[in-house]
């Protein structure tokens, strides 16, 4: 018995070993597959919860697709979600119990919860990234630990203004026309508005800015005061169901033919062609990701996936890739951070983070590309436009810097 006892312990010794190194290595299961922790709120069932589901569900196929496909460097991603309805004091208690439980890094939606709790990610070094693409989200000293994927608002009303410029020139007009900026009446929608005015007082164009009020069945009002100051454009920043009333409006009122009307992002998807019907017809929307009416590389992944669960990209539309690819680079940072064997922590990451340089999102977004001096991932776009009820690409890429 004892010469048949040796040769089993030794092989026990040796699997032992075989076993504690490939742990070492990053294979199998111990710490190695430890769940990385990511929290995220998401309005599925306030205001903003027409395009907030289905950027949602863009985050948590993202996450789905990574696990199926083995996680990064092997750890599944655990995604620790909850609905906020759109209120700030649930956001802040929602982040302040994902954070006690362990997230590393956290995914955010609305521009009026996201800056509120800036000063909050900055403390507890959370990597933070939204739907929110506030200017103000981009201050490094204010906001050290929040990362914009989409264009900045600023950035696509200036380039909306750049976009009319150059249209009413082609038109043979002289001078510069008149902008009307038509907006929700909120830290979101009033976000880019000093920095739009300020570039058109310096380009000549004429502009005014007109908030929307809540609670209202039309927008007559808000459009005879930009009919009454003159404006050739109408550049509109809310979200798909205000936008929709607002150029039903304008058809009806008969100032489609003499006013064009530009929609930045949220207002500027297939939900908004679909309550405007036929008076989306010629809409041109400031689009940071591209519709999957118009198909590149980066929708082929969710795509895919989508249609493995019995749906498809193009049912989903185009919010669904802007949260799976706002996943995607998150999720980048991480993979950089356990690629260098450093511990998994929000400073480490936010370094990871500020190396990714002209990162490919197969044509969804301009690149993406971080810095330790800039968290703005990108401030050009591609200009869109509604021909036969799709968004039609109408323009390269447009960017806001001159």
């Amino acid at each position: 018995m004892s010469g048949i006892r040796k040769p089993i312990q030794t092989l026990l010794a040796v699997a032992l070993v075989a076993s504690l190194l490939l742990a070492a290595c990053g294979g199998g299961g111990g710490e190695s597959a430890e769940p990385i922790k990511i929290g995220a709120i998401h309005d599925l069932t306030g205001p903003t919860s027409d395009v907030g589901t289905p950027y949602a569900e863009g985050l948590k196929g993202y996450v789905a697709w990574r696990n199926e496909n083995g996680g990064i460097n092997g750890r599944p991603i655990e995604l620790i979600s909850a609905d906020y309805g759109y209120k700030v004091d649930v956001a802040e208690q929602l982040y302040t119990q994902y954070v006690q439980e362990g997230v590393v890094a956290f995914q955010g939606w609305g521009t009026g919860d996201t800056e509120a709790l800036r000063s909050r990610i900055a403390a507890d070094k959370i990597p933070f990234m939204s739907a929110s693409y506030s200017a103000n989200l981009l201050d490094m000293e204010a906001a050290p630990y929040n990362f914009m994927i989409g264009t900045s608002y600023s950035d696509q009303a200036i380039i909306a203004l750049r976009w009319a410029m150059d249209d009413w020139k082609s038109a043979g007009n002289d001078g510069a026309p008149k902008v009307a900026f038509i907006h929700h009446d909120s830290p979101f929608g009033k976000s880019p508005v000093p920095d739009a005015q300020a570039f058109a007082e310096a380009n000549g164009i004429a502009f005014t800015a007109i908030p929307m009020p809540k609670g209202v069945t039309d927008y007559v009002a808000e459009l005879a005061q930009a009919q009454q100051f003159g404006a050739n454009y109408i550049i509109v920043h809310t979200v798909s169901s205000p936008a929709a009333v607002l150029v039903k409006d304008a058809q009806s009122q008969g100032l489609k033919d003499s006013i064009k009307f530009i929609n930045l992002n949220w207002c500027a998807d297939e939900i908004f062609i679909e309550l405007a019907g036929d008076a989306a017809e010629g809409v041109v929307g400031a689009i940071p990701f591209t519709p999957p009416s118009s198909p590149v590389p980066g929708h082929e992944e969710p795509d895919n996936w989508l249609k493995a669960q019995g749906s498809s990209l193009t049912e989903k539309g185009l919010h669904y890739s802007q949260g799976w690819w706002t996943m995607a680079v998150m999720a980048e940072g991480v993979r950089r951070v356990l690629d260098a064997g450093e511990e998994l922590n929000g400073e480490n990451l936010r370094a990871a983070l500020e190396g990714i340089k002209d990162f490919d999102t197969g044509g969804v977004t301009a690149p993406i590309s971080f810095s330790s001096t800039s968290h703005k991932g990108n401030s050009a776009l591609r200009l869109f436009q509604v021909q036969n009820g799709q968004w039609v690409q109408i323009s390269d890429y447009i960017s806001a810097s001159p």
